[in-house]
């Protein structure tokens, strides 16, 4: 089961329909083993997909063309600090300082499975995310159409 953001939803839902289904990659990179690509199976000239990264292995590891085994997870904001940063050793990139990396891992961690963080530039804060609920992409499929005709 491939589970996804629902701000990626309704793109997966398109690339099923009109695109021949959704591929996933999977890092052969060492030193990114966990990193994940998901593009339509097909591009829009109806050709397979290329491979999105130099990272990846030249074939997907998987095609799903079937709504059923994707679900969709909605994320809420928990937690949201400011964090110091420092420059690279190079001077050219920003970084958290080794305190402020910590305070995040120990955030994430508490605010459980499948949380994760984004890092806002505008105010230098770690935002927390947390799942809030997670359903099937065909179920999420009704509740949009819901939302979106103002029926609860």
């Amino acid at each position: 089961m491939l589970k996804i953001n629902d701000f990626n939803a309704a793109k997966i839902r398109q690339w099923i329909k009109e695109r021949g289904g959704i591929s996933v990659w999977h890092s052969v990179d060492l030193s990114d083993p966990s990193r994940e690509w998901i593009t339509a199976a097909r591009d829009e000239s109806g050709e397979i997909t290329k491979r999105p990264s130099w990272k990846c292995a030249n074939t997907p590891a998987s095609v799903i063309t079937d709504e059923s085994q994707i679900e969709v997870t909605t994320c809420r904001e928990v937690k949201r600090f400011h964090v110091a940063i420092r420059t690279g050793s190079q001077g050219f990139s920003l970084k958290c300082t080794d305190a402020s990396s910590e305070k995040i891992r120990c955030e994430v961690d508490k605010a459980g499975e499948g949380a994760y963080y984004e890092f806002d530039y505008e105010t230098q804060e770690a935002v927390i995310f947390a799942p809030e609920k997670t359903v099937p992409l065909t179920k999420w499929k009704e509740e949009e159409s819901c939302s979106l005709s103002g029926v609860k």
